[in-house]
């Protein structure tokens, strides 16, 4: 095993150790992520760790950052081993940092570096190593196959055509299923007039419905809803800065939209369209039996020098502050009072309302399906053993942790599934510790059930997918 990565690892007691030997072969549902399908149906190769590793990683180009590497390194077109150089020479500045872990575990479970922590000194060895792993076949479905990956959801806009995706259904030599998720954020850019008329453009294309109106918007996407049913899609996601629940008549909602296009938008108008297309969004999931992901809270492309320079999505965004947690009552309420209220999952970035929303959620079960309202995973800067344990905690004390779907990866790179590991292993080192502290009872069998149902029956079971048979069927 790894000089660091050993078999104990996050596991401190028997308890946990036999706890985590009940999952740690149980297959992956991962239900949100970023990888590209195309990747996954052309068998995508790299010829070097950097490429697999660096590129499009904006959490290893902010670590970089903060050791002082050129952007040239981190996010710009610097030469491949010189930026794995450079990471290489940023990793021991992250002690306690999530990367340090993460980067250790995925050198372990996919390059065959097991034995060596990444340093200045070991750089070298590992460049070759993990260049020889690559050239022996590593590429994007060996790491599904590494990593047990039964399910996996790519996050994808209306208006895509889903080639890809249909290319990954029609091929019985690929193990893992593929489905998109139905992420309908560019449709709500009521705030910039020309971003939104360009996609406007593009939706109209793809729906054939012309988007000249607000019930011409609805209409669209509810073609494009369909058409993602069709490919198996049975989950929608939502990247919000905070929520609005501010109701408004048809008539009004149609003003504002043509407004939008005119760029002569009010607040209280933008407040209502997002509201508008967020609770129809809502009703088509619930119509369509999807669950709905809401992931909110960032403040997105706070240094305006570097998105000018490098564009969004390039590790310059930051916990935002808005306060939330009421309108979000109220627009759940609203979707519970005309009884479509469907399975949902809550994403919070900002940890103060970590047990807020584990608490909301509390307030809207019912008995369409065990936990329907769920405070997810920790999420992105919350993704660390802290978050990850205060959003246990919150889900225990608050709620039912036996009910909970567990881990996703949310990244863009096809090593991150061995965050499911580390996610269980987290899991099980706090179950096993409470076992063996009196806290929970001593009862093996018992607590092995609630583990492996978080690790892999409940994701399976909540998002109800289909057979590979189903898929592009109406």
């Amino acid at each position: 095993m790894s000089a660091f990565i050993t078999e104990d690892f996050l596991l401190g007691n028997a308890s946990a150790r036999r706890l985590f030997d009940a999952v740690r072969d149980l297959p992956i549902v991962d239900f949100h992520s970023h990888l590209d399908a195309r990747d996954i149906a052309e068998d995508r190769h790299w010829e070097n760790i950097s490429q697999l590793w660096l590129a499009g990683d904006h959490y290893k180009w902010r670590a970089m950052r903060w050791n002082g590497v050129p952007e040239t390194f981190c996010a710009g077109n610097g030469d491949d081993r010189e930026k794995f150089r450079r990471f290489a020479a940023t990793m021991p500045r992250l002690l306690r940092n999530p990367l340090y872990h993460w980067c250790h575990l995925e050198l372990a479970r996919y390059l065959g570096v097991d034995d060596l922590l990444l340093g200045p000194d070991t750089e070298a060895e590992i460049w070759e190593r993990s260049r020889a792993a690559l050239a022996n076949g590593l590429g994007a479905r060996a790491c599904l196959r590494i990593s047990n990956v039964e399910i996996v959801c790519t996050t994808d806009d209306p208006a895509d055509d889903l080639a890809w995706h249909r290319a990954c259904a029609a091929d019985s030599s690929l193990a893992t299923r593929v489905f998109p998720t139905f992420r309908p954020d560019r449709a709500r850019d009521f705030a910039n007039p020309p971003r939104l008329a360009a996609y406007l453009r593009r939706l109209s294309a793809a729906s054939g419905v012309t988007v000249n109106c607000y019930a011409a918007l609805l209409s669209a996407l509810k073609q494009r809803h369909d058409f993602f049913h069709a490919a198996g899609c049975r989950a929608s996601d939502h990247g919000i800065p905070t929520v609005w629940h501010a109701p408004a008549s048809e008539l009004q909602l149609e003003r504002a939209f043509q407004n939008a296009l005119s760029g002569s938008l009010s607040e209280g108008e933008f407040a209502a369209l997002q509201t508008g297309v967020l609770l129809e969004c809502a009703r088509m999931d619930f119509d369509s039996g999807w669950t709905r992901q809401l992931h909110i809270g960032p403040a997105r492309d706070t240094n305006s020098r570097a998105l000018a320079a490098l564009g969004p999505d390039t590790g310059f965004d930051s916990i935002g502050s808005a306060d939330y947690i009421a309108p979000l009552a109220r627009h759940l309420d609203a979707l519970d009072s005309e009884g479509r209220l469907g399975r949902t999952i809550l994403y919070n970035i900002h940890p103060r309302d970590t047990e807020a929303l584990a608490a909301l959620a509390g307030s809207f079960q019912d008995a369409l399906c065990p936990g329907k309202i769920q405070l997810g995973a920790a999420w992105w800067f919350l993704d660390q053993l802290d978050g990850m344990r205060r959003q246990l905690e919150a889900v225990s004390a608050l709620g039912s942790l036996p009910n909970f779907v567990g881990m996703l990866t949310d990244s863009r790179s096809f090593l991150s599934f061995s965050r499911h590991e580390y996610f269980r292993r987290l899991l099980c080192g706090l179950l096993g510790r409470e076992m063996e502290d009196g806290l929970l009872p001593g009862n093996l069998p018992l607590v092995a059930a609630a583990a492996r149902d978080i690790s892999y029956f409940n994701p399976k079971n909540f998002f109800r997918f289909p057979e590979r048979g189903a898929f592009f069927q109406s």
